[in-house]
């Protein structure tokens, strides 16, 4: 019999956020696959993710959850080997390769249905699909995705933005390709995956940011990047020292 995995987006952190399709997909699955970075937080804490989406399951689940979890496989981020853009791709690959190995591993010892639990949506910047179609490949399994709120949205709802000009584009991309992209051309964009906001040259650009959009440690700045950006630099120390954790994203427009 064919087993079903339900990649379920759950929205930024706010169990409030998670839509009803997710919920009735997380009350239909037998267990959760969950990967635990607690080898690699600060002074060997526990993953304060993984605590994060036990609070969503007890939240929405009518029973316990069965939650497996999967030590995350070391991933390279030194900048000597991830400087350039095929080195960067290079170690992501060898990363999902590792994830790859284990979940079909905990997937081949475990029966029934599973869930994986996604931040935001799947379909932004997150590696699940791509890994979970190629653990596909190596078992009998039907796989399924149930989108989720994205923090993209809940940052324009958090600063009442319209993220785009009537008719105009609007350019997503992370950390590592913004400088690329606004060289290029673009002019108004949204931002993911910082690990450091350096902005240099756009101080007079327009900057609207929030960092762990949905959870009760939630910051917002917003102003001219030249004027604000101290003020981000310390909101993400409060999150750091707060949650143990950064999630943050932004919205930069040429003014």
């Amino acid at each position: 019999m064919t087993r079903r995995i339900r990649i379920i987006g759950v929205g930024p952190g706010d169990p409030d956020l998670v839509t009803l399709e997710a919920v009735a997909a997380m009350r239909s699955v037998d267990f959760f696959v969950v990967t635990d970075k607690s080898g690699t937080v600060k002074k060997g804490m526990p993953d304060p993710l993984v605590h994060a989406r036990e609070r969503l399951l007890d939240r929405h689940l009518e029973r316990a959850a069965v939650v497996v979890k999967v030590d995350d496989p070391p991933r390279e981020r030194r900048e000597e080997f991830t400087g350039t853009d095929a080195d960067y791709r290079a170690a992501v690959a060898a990363w999902h390769e590792a994830r790859i190995e284990k979940y079909v591993a905990v997937l081949a010892e475990h029966e029934g249905d599973a869930g994986f639990l996604v931040w935001g949506d799947p379909a932004f910047y997150d590696s699940t699909i791509r890994v979970i179609d190629a653990v596909a490949e190596h078992l009998d399994v039907e796989v399924e995705v149930l989108p989720g709120i994205s923090s993209i949205q809940l940052l324009a709802a958090r600063h009442r933005l319209v993220l785009h000009g009537v008719g105009a584009p609007l350019h997503v991309t992370t950390a590592r390709g913004v400088l690329d992209a606004v060289a290029a051309g673009q002019e108004n964009l949204v931002v993911m995956l910082n690990r450091v906001i350096d902005l240099p040259g756009l101080e007079d650009w327009s900057i609207w940011w929030g960092g762990n959009l949905g959870t009760p440690h939630e910051e917002l700045v917003a102003g001219t990047v030249g004027d604000v950006l101290p003020e981000i630099e310390a909101a993400r120390e409060r999150l750091r020292a707060a949650a143990g954790w950064v999630m943050d994203i932004y919205h930069l427009r040429k003014t």
